[in-house]
């Protein structure tokens, strides 16, 4: 069959013709406003989803960062109490995270001080010398650490547990799960948790940091008693481990009486 030359060829219907040239016309012309707009509007949520799972990953990295930081304080006080026959006295506010004791054995700051990391050369510390948790370099982010005066300071006198014997010890420090109707809070040596809330009752060390939320939080129930800023109760031997949640973020861990005596005894230092 002979093909019909082009030039002879019919020509395409307006209709077609016209939405080419529309189309053609749009190319030209680009995006308008409101085609900008929508573009910029979903971008902005994509990059709005992406920021908000890395500030969670920084979250979860600084819990995990500072519960290390807590655990390898409490191995370095049994190290300490192995070498030394007692354990060290916290670190006042002013003693650059060495240990402050107003007498031999006798800790000036026995339930809201500092861990004492110049003493025990542990690390990550901030320009001063206090160990510090994963959230930051601040004051209010120094690893906080409490000891037991029991039986007159034993604990923190050398060879004063050996001296004292096992059967006697008795350290006093309490770990709560909940800041509510606390008995004799502020009391150093009778404060005590409510009624069936005692997660320990008879801890030797507690160490714990404030959390993310340190120096702008800490008036709450569950924070109220565990030293901070903004606590308003005097301290005392009684500290609050309380779920993680809105009303409490410290991270807290503490050193037993059977653990502490567990390495004594058999580091030959005990009984």
């Amino acid at each position: 069959m002979k093909r019909m030359p082009k030039s002879q060829r019919p020509s395409p219907p307006l209709p077609t013709r016209a939405l080419s040239s529309v189309r053609a016309d749009r190319a030209a012309r680009g995006f308008t406003l409101v085609e900008l707009a929508i573009v910029m509007f979903i971008v902005s949520l994509l990059l709005g989803g992406m920021l908000l799972p890395l500030s969670a990953q920084q979250d979860v990295r600084a819990y995990g960062d500072t519960q290390k930081i807590l655990s390898e304080a409490r191995d370095a006080l049994l190290g300490y109490a192995m070498a030394n026959d007692r354990l060290p006295c916290p670190a006042s506010s002013t003693s650059n995270g060495v240990e402050s004791m107003s007498s031999p054995g006798v800790c000036t700051n026995p339930h809201d001080g500092y861990f004492p990391a110049a003493t025990l050369g542990l690390t990550p510390v901030d320009s001063s010398g206090y160990l510090i948790d994963g959230w930051g370099s601040d004051s209010y982010n120094r690893i906080r650490y409490a000891v037991t005066t029991a039986n007159t300071n034993s604990f923190t006198t050398s060879s004063g547990m050996k001296n004292t014997g096992v059967t006697v010890l008795a350290p006093d420090l309490q770990v709560c799960s909940t800041g509510a109707s606390m008995a004799n809070a502020g009391n150093p040596a009778t404060a005590a948790c409510a009624a069936g809330k005692a997660l320990a009752t008879d801890a030797v060390a507690v160490i714990y940091s404030l959390g993310k939320n340190a120096g702008t939080a800490g008036a709450g129930t569950e924070e109220t008693h565990n030293p901070n800023p903004l606590a308003t109760i005097p301290a005392d031997r009684a500290f609050v481990s309380a779920p993680q949640g809105s009303s409490s973020d410290d991270q807290m861990v503490w050193l037993s009486k059977s653990t502490l005596f567990n390495r004594l005894v058999a580091a030959g230092r005990l009984p």
